[in-house]
């Protein structure tokens, strides 16, 4: 038996589970809320049937044809819809416990993971529970977000856990191809041959991300990255404050921090930042202006950014430092006043990806812990009456849409000696449906070393958000697989040609590339290559 056939054989539930959920399917189907379904049909013999249940009797049905496919339905009754209203499924892994080259005084050290992580963290128990083996916890994440309704054809790998560069290359390559066996669905040779297979397999990579330090990347770690196959880089800054930097031990300048973003953004790859309030030396007030130096310096600029609060935890040099009364934790409220302050300032350009670590509160000692801090500032910011326009908030995510009636928008600014065009595509009430970076690199931008991107212009990312959709399936009001990708790619192209470039290079995932031939571009290197010019 193959491993997708393995993944839809029907679980084990009893007739009285399946029968009490073919009873709620039909009610759902009437139009029925599905909780409402739920709760109106208890089992005889006590509880309820959850949701899994009622999704494997839907394809149960449809594959003995009393019913056809319909997303609409699969939308309502799978469980945590949001996990794919970005328009991908993210699947995350961590690497195994590994020598960290940093001394940060805020970071815990747990032999049992990875440095800066706990054992109790929900990412690091599932990676404890499979010996951090890549193959068990792709699988793992793979066949629960199956079972509860989540299509798993487009993914996006999360690499986490230590510094990713300070890995040595042999455990790399055996790391990324172990994840992409388990969506090959069998056992690749070598990470080469891995690759190549995963451009028409049934679990496609549309993105890989990793992190790392600013202080890790120059021209020979880019290469490397675009070989293993890249897309995505994180990395923490934590401050634009060198004396901060210093104090907290991070070991890297804010130099360093441009380098590597513009190195990165020459290259192609888009760029996360993480940000750090609250660090040792710093204050609310000077908080707040670090923050502002995210968007004002255009050596930074990021095209998403995680807010992680510094928690004070045991078992860390911070921790010794507050017992001496050298060091004052924020509270909830001023974090909350905090991050109300300053995140109406962030660009329509960058989205938000996090406001606080997932860290279980019992491992807090003193501070914030409250990890809800999202939702605490959405609803101090509704106070205040006003609202934060990064990616995140703006996204069209489960909302129908009139693909007729969007307009496409071009946000330009400069960012590590590039022209940066944010080609987005928005509703009439200011929702986003899509859009496209494109990247203009002039003289003064970093040399990559890499051939193949001479005289290019680059697409860094292509999005189009909404519901995640299986490959060829179109769902009525839906963003994705309705042309919004082409058309943005024809706009950039346009601005390509005009500016003077004879290429555009989009730095494309494994399982995006036949997307990308489709319109006439060829793999060149590790990038899908087309003249404009």
């Amino acid at each position: 038996m193959g491993r997708d056939q393995a993944w839809h054989e029907a679980r084990e539930y009893s007739d009285e589970q399946l029968q009490q959920a073919r009873k709620i399917l039909d009610e759902v189907i009437e139009g029925r809320d599905v909780l409402e379904a739920i709760r109106g049909n208890p089992l005889p013999s006590g509880g309820y049937v959850g949701k899994p249940i009622i999704v494997q009797v839907y394809r149960q049905l449809i594959e003995r044809g009393e019913i056809e496919e319909d997303t609409s339905l699969l939308s309502r009754i799978r469980m945590k819809p949001g996990r794919t209203l970005s328009g991908v499924t993210t699947v995350t892994v961590l690497t195994k416990p590994y020598p960290c080259p940093g001394a940060c005084i805020f970071c815990p050290t747990e032999p049992r993971v990875p440095k800066s992580y706990l054992p109790d963290e929900p990412g690091a128990m599932r990676a404890v529970h499979h010996a951090f083996e890549p193959f068990d916890q792709t699988m793992a994440r793979i066949e629960a977000l199956d079972a509860i309704g989540h299509p798993t054809d487009k993914i996006e790998l999360l690499v986490l856990g230590g510094t990713w560069s300070a890995y040595t290359a042999d455990y790399q390559e055996w790391f990324l191809q172990r994840c992409l066996d388990v969506m090959n669905g069998f056992d690749a040779k070598s990470l080469q041959e891995a690759q190549t297979a995963n451009a028409t397999a049934r679990h496609r990579n549309v993105g890989l991300v990793v992190e790392t330090r600013p202080d890790m990347i120059d021209r020979t770690e880019i290469a490397r990255l675009r070989t293993l196959g890249v897309t995505k880089v994180q990395m923490g800054s934590q401050s634009q404050d060198d004396r901060i930097l210093t104090l907290n031990k991070r070991g890297h300048s804010v130099e360093a921090t441009r380098k590597a973003m513009g190195l990165l953004r020459a290259a192609g790859f888009k760029t996360v930042l993480h940000w750090m309030p609250n660090l040792l030396g710093a204050t609310l007030e000077s908080d707040a202006k670090d923050f502002a130096r995210l968007w004002d310096d255009p050596g930074l600029r990021p095209d998403e950014i995680k807010i992680y609060p510094c928690q004070l935890l045991e078992n860390t040099e911070l921790c010794q430092l507050w017992k001496q009364g050298e060091y004052s934790p924020y509270t909830t409220e001023e974090l909350v006043a905090l991050i109300a302050e300053i995140k109406p300032l962030i660009p329509r350009y960058c989205r938000v990806n996090r406001i606080v670590r997932d860290i279980p509160s019992d491992n807090v000692v003193a501070g914030n812990k409250r990890t809800s801090l999202r939702q605490d500032i959405q609803r101090e910011l509704k106070r205040r009456g006003e609202r934060c326009q990064c990616i995140r908030c703006r996204e069209v995510r489960g909302h129908r849409i009139d693909t007729d009636r969007v307009d496409i928008q071009d946000q330009i600014y400069t960012a590590g000696g590039a022209a940066e065009h944010f080609l987005s595509i928005v509703t009439s009430n200011d929702r986003l449906a899509g859009y496209l970076r494109l990247s203009l690199p002039s003289p003064s931008s970093p040399d990559t070393g890499l051939s193949e991107l001479r005289n290019c212009a680059l697409v860094r990312e292509l999005h189009i958000y909404g519901q995640s959709l299986e490959v060829g399936e179109s769902a009525k009001g839906a963003a994705q697989h309705t042309g919004l990708g082409m058309e943005l790619m024809q706009r950039a192209e346009t601005i390509a040609r005009e500016a003077g470039y004879r290429n555009l290079a989009v730095i494309s995932a494994l399982g995006t590339r036949s997307y990308y031939q489709k319109m006439d571009y060829a793999l060149a290197g590790t990038y899908m290559l087309k003249a404009v010019k």
